[in-house]
């Protein structure tokens, strides 16, 4: 009886094993079947970044006209960057996953722009940080992101925009960028536009002086009105090269005495000339006279 037990539990103990194995077999067929159909995704490609390749592909951009390009701000409304023109425009690209490199060009373009308006006026320029990651920077995170960094001056949007835009855009401007083990590897670049929306000058380093950015720009502001007649014309030329940074405070200021020195050296010279012509007048008398 004990071993008819035993050759019963032999034989069951076989079936088991054997319907085991087949759910196993079936599992792995039906995974093989899945693996077959299902779209495959690649891995992102991470490409090295060149320092040189990057500056000269940067630089090529100077020139080109901005275009419309449509973003959405921290509140979701819809801007083109279009609605820029007449005025110069400052575009610079971060991501938001990024804890060195962005909050620090952001520190730093934030400096320099309180210096700027504080030279040229809160409406002379306006200001666009845009998010890169797509995936990730949201009107959400913008604003955290903007939020955490202080950032309040006037004109200043963060905005985020969809796949093919952010493509578009940063082949206009020059920016490269390229995933990496840690976000992503790009060129720390400002771009200034101005008011016809071509890029004029590209600034790079995530920090850099004050002037980088406000000497630009004042180039742009009080530069476009140099070619007007009359008194507007030499206000604009009076505003451009009397407008001088302090570096030790770290500002501009309006220096009436470089206008006041121009103009009496031009006296001086002036007189020195109705000196000469006198001189040179009398001698011709008195040569006729004798």
């Amino acid at each position: 009886m004990i071993r008819t037990v035993q050759d019963m539990s032999a034989v069951i103990g076989a079936h088991a094993r054997r319907a085991l194995q087949a759910a196993s077999l079936g599992a792995l067929a039906m995974l093989a079947v899945i693996l077959s159909v299902a779209p495959v995704r690649a891995a992102p490609q991470v490409s090295p970044f060149d320092e040189k390749t990057a500056l000269a592909y940067s630089q090529a951009a100077i020139g080109r006209t901005l275009g419309s390009h449509r973003f959405r701000d921290r509140t979701g409304k819809s801007v083109d960057l279009a609605d820029f023109a007449g005025k110069p425009l400052i575009v610079n690209l971060i991501y938001t996953s990024c804890y060195n490199t962005c909050p620090m060009i952001v520190s730093t373009l934030y400096d320099a722009l309180k210096a700027a308006q504080g030279a040229l006026g809160e409406d002379a320029f306006s200001v666009v940080t845009i998010g890169f990651d797509t995936d990730e920077d949201t009107p959400g995170r913008m604003r955290a992101f903007a939020s955490t960094r202080g950032v309040a001056l006037p004109n200043w949007r963060f905005l985020s925009g969809d796949e093919e835009t952010i493509a578009a855009l940063t082949k206009t401007l020059g920016f490269i960028f390229f995933p990496s083990p840690k976000g992503f590897d790009h060129l720390a670049q400002v771009t200034i536009i101005d008011e016809n929306g071509k890029v004029y000058r590209q600034v790079y380093g995530d920090t850099f002086p004050v002037p980088a950015i406000v000497e630009p720009l004042k180039e742009l502001v009080f530069g476009r009105g140099l070619a007007e007649a009359g008194f507007s014309g030499l206000a604009n030329r009076i505003r451009l090269f009397c407008t001088l940074y302090d570096a030790r405070a770290e500002r501009y200021y309006f220096d009436y005495s470089v206008f006041v020195g121009l103009i009496i050296g031009a006296g001086i010279l002036g007189f020195l000339a109705f000196i000469i012509m006198r001189n040179i007048w009398r001698l011709w008398r008195q040569g006729r006279v004798a």
